[in-house]
């Protein structure tokens, strides 16, 4: 009985996410911008202990440089829900074009299968273009969000046995 009203809460939330996709995204940018807070902030204090030691001051320095941009993510995370989503289509992105890099140089190289190289630039070409389309259209993230949660739910409710 527990498990058929979590699978309808889930078929719930995921239709009202598709619906509304920003609802969706927010609560995963507030999570997101308050972790990126705390570690901006723990890298800052890290980057001012580290600046106070006389052979660590160039680690300081870039801890508390790394700490101001992590806690100016986290508070841009925190505000603008729009920010986040373009965050992860870039990531995305980068995620693309690394594997279309690593294509070519199993392609490039003497010792790998060449249809392998292929298939990677093929999947990262997929990926570049999935992370741009990410980057662009924020809402996406919003409605691949309520997709996953209307599915687990569904598949949820079919594992019940009655």
């Amino acid at each position: 009985m527990q498990k058929m009203g979590i699978a309808l809460i889930l078929i719930i939330l995921g239709l009202i996410v598709i619906a509304f996709p920003t609802l969706g995204l927010v609560p995963v940018a507030l999570i997101s911008g308050f972790l990126f807070l705390m570690l901006g902030i723990g890298l800052i204090l890290a980057g001012i202990f580290e600046m106070g030691e006389s052979e660590g001051a160039g680690m300081g320095i870039s801890l508390f440089i790394l700490g101001i941009i992590t806690l100016i993510l986290g508070i841009g995370f925190i505000f603008s829900p729009a920010l986040f989503a373009w965050v992860v289509g870039f990531i995305v992105w980068i995620i693309g074009l690394l594997i279309i890099i690593a294509g070519i140089v199993r392609i490039l190289s003497k010792t790998g299968d060449n249809r392998c190289g292929v298939k990677d630039i093929i999947i990262g070409i997929i990926i570049l273009f999935v992370g741009l389309y990410l980057a662009t259209y924020t809402w996406l993230l919003g409605v691949l969000l309520g997709l996953w949660l209307l599915t687990t739910g569904i598949r949820m409710y079919s594992r019940i046995k009655v």
